[in-house]
Formats: structure tokens, sequence, C-alpha cells
């Protein structure tokens, strides 16, 4: 069902001051930034190989990104997988006994459908479904 690892969301206070660090020191290409407004969310996208990295800056105090650092400090928040198709996926994980935070798919960064497993049915691991057409 994973095709690929899609993504890696790392959630940061500083968007700005953070991606001086993987463009100037690391020497990643910055490909854009987007706000998702329905997510809280301002996402940076860094291209590396077959799958980029997505810094994750919180826009509201009440954010998820934002309760994230404030429960487990800036760092790794989820690891994507790319699917051919999320919806089959999602009924596929329920099928299987896996908690959803999503059940129906919802918009992500870069105009992705996505739909999160809950960590309690991952062994502690946020993981994203990922579709892109």
């Amino acid at each position: 069902m994973v095709g690929k690892v899609d993504h890696i969301g790392i959630a940061v206070k500083d968007l700005e001051e953070t991606l001086k660090f993987y463009t100037d020191v690391l020497g990643m290409d910055l490909q854009g930034t987007e706000t998702v407004e329905e997510q809280k969310v301002k996402v940076a996208f860094l291209p590396i190989g077959d799958t980029e990295m997505e810094l994750l800056e919180s826009t509201d105090k009440d954010g998820p990104i934002a309760k994230y650092i404030e429960k487990k400090g800036q760092g790794v928040q989820h690891i994507a997988y790319r699917v051919d198709n999320i919806e089959k996926a999602i009924e596929e994980m329920k099928e299987k006994g896996i908690r959803m935070i999503d059940e129906k798919p919802r918009y992500g960064a870069g105009g992705a459908k996505i739909a999160f497993l809950h960590p309690k049915s991952t062994h502690g691991v946020l993981i994203e479904l990922c579709q892109r057409d």
C-alpha cells in the first residue's frame, strides 16, 4: 500500500530562523512556502532526493504544531507515506483495527489529500497518509 516516504514534517518555533540552518548550513534548496489555514500552519518545502522535508511553524498559539512544540519541543512531528488511493488506504487501516485521526481525507500542504493515523495505533509515531495527483 505504501509507495515511498513522501515527506518528513518537522515542527519549528521560528520558520525563518530554522530555514537558515537547512539552506545555509546543509545547502538545501527552499522550494517555497505555503500557509494552510485549516491546519493553522505555515510550511516550507525542502526537497531532498525522492522526498522532502517540511518545516512546520504554527500560525496560531492554539494550533496543532504549537501544542506539539509545547508538549514535546521542536523536532520531527510526523512521517508521511505516499499512497495511490487515500480513501482505500483509510478503509484498509480501519479494517486492520488502526485508529484514525482523520476518517476522511482532508487538504494538506502542496495540494495533497492527507489523513493521519493515531500514534496510539502506530507505536507512538504520528503517521500521515498522503495522496498526490
